[in-house]
């Protein structure tokens, strides 16, 4: 069985790692859901002056075959009106097997050519099925969870977030 610190305290781990690199004019980009959620933390913390934005990966997925993708889509993309050269650090809740990100990117780069992207999550469970790794990681499971298994963020009524267990 695998426990979690609570969310409110990985964000606090998430927001010193990022402090030293973020810069007045660094955006960050919630992937939906669980990602903007934790981004609107995130920029709460940091204080940045730079809108929140957020991105729908689901036209980008690579899995629509296997029910993931499309079933939540119709979440609205905001970026910047230029990515060119700009900094933007995806942000998500959890990072497995890096399909998300790529689909991240894909959406990214169809609206510019960022300078650099980074990206930060709340926790790694491990089961990389391609080549990503976060640049800032509040927590990196020591064994990786089963694929039977899923952390699924929630965010209750009075907006604290916090993590159940699920079986998929």
């Amino acid at each position: 069985m695998h426990s979690l610190p609570p969310v409110p305290e990985l964000i606090d781990r998430l927001v010193a790692l990022l402090k030293p690199a973020i810069t007045p004019d660094t955006v960050l980009v919630g992937i939906h859901t669980g990602g903007v959620w934790v981004a609107e933390a995130l920029h709460a913390a940091l204080g940045l002056a730079t809108p929140l934005a957020s991105i729908d990966t689901s036209f980008h997925r690579d899995d629509h075959h296997l029910g993931n993708g499309l079933k939540a889509a119709g979440r609205a993309t905001y970026l910047p009106d230029d990515v060119e050269g700009a900094h933007l650090v995806l942000v998500d809740d959890v990072l497995y097997t890096g399909r998300t990100i790529r689909a991240a990117l894909n959406e990214l780069f169809d609206y510019g050519r960022p300078g650099r992207v980074d990206l930060a999550v709340l926790v790694d469970r491990g089961g990389r099925e391609l080549p990503v790794a976060a640049t800032w990681c509040a927590y990196t499971l020591s064994k990786p969870l089963p694929a039977s298994q899923s952390f699924n963020l929630q965010r209750g009524p009075d907006g604290i977030l916090s993590f159940s267990l699920g079986e998929k």
